[in-house]
């Protein structure tokens, strides 16, 4: 069969995609032509699929990039329940994969819970969840997501207009880790029209989301997600503002940003070392404001972090506020918020600003409360960061 140059994008996307993970080619006799089944014990990919156009794109094309690397290739198929007959929608998007050859092909159900950052958030956190626990219950090597180049568009777009900054431009990685799963992004490369031309080639069905309003006339109201009516009514918008295709101009720039984040995060990581430490140890940010905290210091950072997850994600962790006012703003931010992922908080752009000010402009202020029942406070030269009710423990204050 003769591939499009659609179909010849995404097979060269998902090769290289793979490539980059440590998923190749498994034995010589997949170089050469003809079928080949893949070994039992063979590296396993599964595809996230959501039933529309992009994933169903994917699938196809992982599974052929699959079998000829000697590599399995399933799906999961994720219900967040939120639709009525969401169920059918899923069982259906998992018997086209079955179709398709994909195997295994596992549906979930979960329940989406609304904690106050939105039901899109909250879907999308239960969606990584099962994903993740459906990797590692089949010891996946990695988990392939359809997001395209005007997903990560609009995603620029929507970071820009809540945040702004340069992780809203930097966009969506093509790869990281999650719950220590490798999840990768393929078609960052590839539009939306080149999975809809996929799908059609290949003859594959797919279900558009109504949540989408690709059938709705007229401007979208609130009632739809914010991230439907950028694609729906902003991204049409700038197309005949500009007149050219603007997805690819902020997909372009998002390349570009996110070597500047990568640095900027790796910079922050060893600056997050030499300022903050975790409670309950001896002299941990200064002799004078930490004695009498037991133990060994631990300094933060992405090593640490993995040994607090390890142990617990209760830890204290201690900000030297003299050493972490002194550091660049655009280095000092990133190293408050990546303090505070490290015990389990996820501190937004206030939050971060207002720990920022205990440093750096420093007045009495009261604490900065957190998620999770966290709270920075300010004391002498220290800045903790705890639990509630852990402020007046000995294992965050120490003894001042």
């Amino acid at each position: 069969m003769a591939y499009s140059s659609q179909i010849r994008a995404a097979v060269g996307a998902v090769r290289e995609s793979l490539a980059g993970v440590g998923v190749g080619v498994q034995d010589r006799r997949f170089t050469q032509h003809g079928e080949h089944d893949p070994l039992p014990d063979a590296p396993l990919v599964l595809v996230a699929c959501s039933g529309g156009r992009d994933s169903m794109a994917l699938a196809a094309v992982a599974r052929t990039v699959c079998a000829s690397l000697g590599v399995r290739c399933g799906a999961v198929v994720v219900d967040h329940g939120l639709q009525a007959g969401s169920g059918r929608v899923a069982r259906e998007t998992a018997d086209r994969c079955e179709r398709l050859g994909l195997a295994p092909v596992t549906l979930r159900a979960v329940q989406v819970r609304e904690s106050g950052s939105g039901v899109e958030a909250a879907a999308r956190d239960a969606r990584y969840r099962a994903l993740a626990a459906a990797a590692r219950e089949y010891d996946a090597s990695a988990v392939l997501l359809a997001h395209t180049r005007d997903d990560q568009a609009e995603t620029v777009l929507l970071g820009l207009l809540r945040s702004g900054g340069i992780d809203a431009i930097a966009g969506m990685p093509p790869t990281f880790d999650r719950d220590g799963v490798l999840f990768a992004r393929p078609f960052l490369e590839l539009g939306r029209a080149d999975t809809t031309a996929i799908c059609e080639q290949l003859r594959v069905a797919w279900w558009d989301d109504p949540t989408n309003g690709e059938a709705a006339e007229g401007p979208l109201d609130a009632r739809y997600p914010l991230r439907s009516r950028i694609r729906h009514d902003l991204m049409p918008a700038l197309v005949r503002f500009m007149g050219g295709d603007v997805s690819a101009v902020l997909a372009r720039g998002a390349r570009s940003a996110r070597h500047d984040k990568e640095y900027l995060d790796a910079e922050a990581e060893r600056a997050l070392a030499d300022v903050a430490c975790f409670a309950g140890t001896a002299d941990a940010v200064d002799g004078s404001d930490t004695a009498g905290a037991a133990g060994a210091a631990e300094p933060a950072g992405a090593n640490a972090v993995r040994a607090g997850e390890r142990r617990e994600r209760r830890a204290a962790l201690l900000f030297d506020a003299r050493k972490l006012g002194a550091l660049h703003p655009a280095i000092r931010r990133r190293v408050i918020a990546h303090g505070l992922a490290s015990v389990g908080v996820a501190g937004n752009q206030w939050q971060v600003e207002a720990i920022e000010r205990l440093a750096v402009d420093w007045h009495g202020q009261g604490a900065v409360n957190l998620s999770g029942g966290y709270s920075a406070n300010r004391q002498k030269h220290v800045i903790r960061v705890c639990q509630d009710g852990m402020h007046e423990n000995r294992g965050c204050s120490g003894s001042d």
